[in-house]
């Protein structure tokens, strides 16, 4: 059986499935537009247009797995971004044989009363969830005609290192390490529940590997909700620093730059993810796959780590 590796994407998911399949010996091949170095050791790195099926099929000939951990970071390029991309990733993988494992998120679901579980309706009404809600259903139909073998690992909002200033957590370190004020989103005093890019990486390498995993999605094995503020105050004292003041961004404020400011919009239709309690579930998983989170206090110091050495 092969053991070569495509992934799609370099950025901190993309990352960590590279370095963990290079440090198990695997072949790997990480391929982006620009054929980013990702400064993995033993990595093969190169440019390629992921759009194109052709070139992506060739690239992913005798692989065992495809990644898709392309994450278009500008929300309001998605719909122009996602739909050529995706169905040149569903074409590379029946042409090659490769399973296909895709980097999924929460926002298929959109606003939730209750705990996130598998087999939730992918009911959401913003574009954005819809469109990925869409990229699955996809796949599942490709994987249930037998034209490919596909799974989605679904995790929520990311911690940990490489995450940048993407991370609703990790965004707001710099300034804090300051002292400065610490603007936050909807509630500060609700549990939300934080995935570590990490263990995504982990649950995605194990969800390919099993052929019993496919056909389905997983949702990536977390610690404990927590909220905004906490999480905020965990990471500033892995650091050995005081927590700040918090506030947060009122949502009249936020629903009138919504209004002249495209990503602002973006981020508006999002906004229920932080005015109710936003907890996942994560059982399915921990048992198929035998993964348990990382620690949190080790996910706050990596997520200092990785701001640390970003600044």
């Amino acid at each position: 059986m092969s053991d070569r590796h495509v992934i799609i994407g370099a950025g901190p998911v993309g990352r960590h499935v590279a370095a963990l399949l290079a440090g198990d010996g695997a072949e790997v091949v990480v391929a982006t537009r620009s054929g980013t170095d990702t400064g993995i050791a033993r990595v093969q790195h190169v440019a390629l247009d992921a759009t194109d099926a052709d070139a992506l099929g060739r690239a992913a000939e005798g692989a065992a797995v495809l990644y898709n951990c392309a994450n278009p970071a500008d929300y309001t390029k998605w719909d122009a971004l996602w739909p050529p991309l995706a169905t040149a990733l569903l074409t590379a993988a029946e042409r090659s044989g490769a399973v296909y494992a895709i980097t999924g998120n929460l926002y298929p679901y959109g606003a939730v009363d209750g705990v996130m579980r598998e087999g939730l309706p992918d009911a959401a009404t913003d574009h954005k969830g819809r469109l990925r809600a869409r990229m699955w259903a996809d796949a599942k139909a490709a994987h249930d005609a037998g034209r490919i073998r596909a799974v989605e690992v679904r995790g929520s909002d990311y911690v940990g290192r490489g995450v940048g200033p993407n991370g609703h957590v990790s965004r707001l370190v710099p300034a804090a390490r300051q002292g400065k004020t610490a603007w936050v989103f909807g509630r500060k005093d609700l549990p939300h529940t934080f995935t570590d890019v990490q263990d995504v990486a982990r649950t995605l390498i194990a969800a390919a590997r099993e052929e019993t995993a496919h056909g389905r999605l997983w949702h990536v094995p977390s610690n404990a909700p927590t909220t905004q503020e906490q999480a905020l105050r965990d990471v500033l004292a892995s650091m050995g620093l005081p927590m700040v003041r918090m506030r947060t961004i009122p949502r009249a404020a936020m629903a009138c730059a919504s209004l002249v400011v495209p990503f602002m919009r973006e981020l508006h239709e999002l906004s229920y993810q932080w005015t109710r309690p936003y907890v996942l579930d994560d059982e399915a998983a921990r048992r198929q796959f035998g993964i348990e989170p990382t620690p949190w206090d080790e996910v706050c110091r990596r997520t200092a780590e990785g701001e640390m050495a970003r600044a």
